[in-house]
C-alpha cells in the first residue's frame, strides 16, 4: 500500500464511484480514500429496473458498502450530503437515522485534498402537472421497493375482487420508452405470471397484469437503430403489452395517465422520459449546463480544480463530436478507470494524466427478459453497427453485470457469487413475494 498524505472523498456510491473507491482504497489505505452514499448497499443502477418487478431481491443481490470497504481498503461514511464547501475543502454530511426518525450518527463534516462528484442522477418529470405526485421513477432502490411492494398490493386487491365476483386487471402505465421503460415492460410481464402461478387464481394467471408503454417521441428505444426498436416492439407486443408511440403525456393523476386525446386508466404509473442532475449540484458555484448537469474538461476536472465529476452527473465532452459522453454504466465504469490513474498521480505527486479521457461506444444492450434481449454494438464512431437479437444479446447484456461486479469483488467473488445465484435458483421463488 502506498504511502501518501493525499484525501480523496468520493460522493456516490454508484458504478463508477464504488469502482473508483475499491481501486483506491485497495493502493492507498482507508485514511486516503472515503466513499460517501446516502444507503449501507449497492445496487448497479441498469438493475432497478429487476428490482421493481422482484425478480432481483436486493436483500440478497445488495452489496454491503461497509464489507467492500474493509474488503478494498477504504472508508465508507454512511448520510446524505448536504453541501461542499470549496473554500475549507469540507464536506457536510446530514444526520443519519433509521425509518422511525430515531438518529444514529450525528451530522459531519469531512475534509478533502480531491473531491470527485459521482451522484447519478434521477427522474426528472419535466414540470408535468401530477406526475412527481403519482408516478415513481425508477431511480433509486427504495423507488423500486416500493413499487415492487405496490404491486403485489394491487395484485391481491385484484384478485380478491376476482374471487368475488368482479374480475379486473392491474393496469400499469410506464412513461418512456427508452431502454428503462422497455426492460421494465418485459420484466413487469414475466413477473406477473410469476405472481400469479405463486397466489393468485389459476384462471386469473394469463391476465392479471395489463402493462402499457407510452413513448412521446415516434419509436421506443429512439437512440438505437430503427431495426433493434422495431424488433423490441414486436417482442413486447407479441407478450401483450400495449405499446404507445407520438403520445406526449399532458397530466398525471391519481388513476390515470393523459395524453391530448386519450386516456390510461392505472393502478400504477412509473415515469421513465428522462434524467436530471441531483439538486445539490447548483449549491456548489460550479457551472452547469442547462439540463443542470456539472460542467468537466476532458480530464473530468471543474473549474474547480480539487474537484472532479464523472458518471450521469457529469458532462463531459465526447472526443471527435460535438456531444457529451451518453449517461450509461459503461461510461462511468470507464471514467471510473482513467480517474484511478487520474488521481493516482494526483496522490503520489507524479507527473500528471496528459491524455484527456476518450470514451469508446461499446454499444447498448437491452433486457427484454430472462431468455431475450436486443442490441446494438460497437455503437457510433466508426462504421455500422452489429444488431444482435435474442439470447445472444440477453448473455452480453448479463456480462457487463458480472464485469461491473468482477471490478469491485474481484474475478473470482463475482464467479462465486453467480455460480451461489444459480445453486440457490430453485431453493427460492423467481420473484419476491414478501
Amino acid at each position: 500500500m502506498r504511502s501518501t498524505s493525499h484525501r480523496v472523498v468520493i460522493v456516490g456510491g454508484g458504478a463508477g464511484g464504488l469502482e473508483l473507491a475499491v481501486r483506491l482504497g485497495r493502493r492507498y489505505g482507508r485514511d486516503n480514500v472515503v466513499l460517501i452514499d446516502a444507503n449501507p448497499f449497492h445496487i448497479w443502477k441498469p438493475s432497478l429496473h429487476e428490482v421493481a418487478a422482484g425478480t432481483l431481491d436486493i436483500h440478497r443481490e445488495g452489496l454491503s458498502y461497509a464489507m467492500l470497504a474493509h474488503d478494498s481498503g477504504f472508508q465508507f461514511l454512511i448520510g446524505r450530503v448536504t453541501g461542499v464547501d470549496r473554500t475549507s475543502r469540507t464536506v457536510a454530511i446530514d444526520a443519519f437515522a433509521d425509518a422511525q426518525g430515531d438518529p444514529i450518527l450525528p451530522a459531519r463534516t469531512v475534509p478533502y485534498d480531491t473531491l470527485v462528484l459521482a451522484l447519478g442522477s434521477y427522474g426528472n418529470f419535466f414540470n408535468t402537472p401530477g406526475a412527481e405526485l403519482h408516478a415513481i421513477s425508477l431511480d433509486s432502490t427504495d423507488s423500486a421497493e416500493f413499487f415492487r411492494i405496490e404491486l403485489l398490493k394491487a395484485m391481491a386487491r385484484a384478485d380478491a375482487d376476482a374471487q368475488a365476483g368482479a374480475p379486473r386487471q392491474v393496469n400499469v402505465v410506464i412513461v418512456g420508452g427508452g431502454a428503462t421503460g422497455v426492460e421494465l415492460a418485459a420484466e413487469l410481464h414475466e413477473a406477473g405470471r410469476r405472481i400469479s402461478d405463486y397466489g393468485l387464481s389459476r384462471d386469473r394467471a394469463a391476465d392479471a397484469l395489463k402493462i402499457t408503454l407510452i413513448e412521446g417521441g415516434p419509436r421506443i428505444l429512439g437512440p438505437l437503430p430503427e431495426r433493434v426498436s422495431d424488433a423490441a416492439r414486436t417482442l413486447l407486443v407479441q407478450r401483450g403489452i400495449q405499446v404507445e408511440t407520438s403520445c406526449r403525456v399532458l397530466e398525471v393523476t391519481q388513476h390515470a395517465v393523459r395524453t391530448a386525446d386519450r386516456e390510461f386508466p392505472s393502478d400504477l404509473r412509473v415515469w421513465a422520459a428522462g434524467i436530471k442532475a441531483p439538486g445539490l449540484l447548483e449549491t456548489l458555484g460550479l457551472p452547469l449546463t442547462p439540463q443542470h448537469m456539472i460542467q468537466v474538461d476532458d480530464h473530468l476536472v471543474t473549474s474547480d480544480p480539487n474537484v472532479y465529476a464523472l458518471g450521469d452527473c457529469a458532462a463531459a465532452p465526447w472526443a471527435g463530436t460535438d456531444k457529451t459522453v451518453p449517461a450509461r454504466a459503461q461510461a462511468a465504469h470507464q471514467q471510473a478507470s482513467y480517474l484511478f490513474k487520474v488521481l493516482s498521480a494526483r496522490m503520489d505527486q507524479s507527473t500528471p494524466v496528459a491524455e484527456g479521457f476518450r470514451f469508446r461506444d461499446f454499444g447498448s444492450l437491452v433486457s427484454l427478459g430472462h431468455s431475450e434481449g436486443v442490441g446494438s454494438l460497437m455503437g457510433g464512431l466508426s462504421g455500422p453497427n452489429l444488431q444482435v437479437e435474442g439470447w445472444v444479446a440477453r448473455v452480453m447484456y448479463a456480462s457487463s453485470h458480472w464485469t461491473h461486479y468482477a471490478a469491485v469483488l474481484g474475478i473470482w467473488g463475482a464467479t462465486m457469487r453467480s455460480l451461489a445465484r444459480v445453486l440457490t435458483r430453485r431453493s427460492r421463488p423467481r420473484v419476491k413475494l414478501h
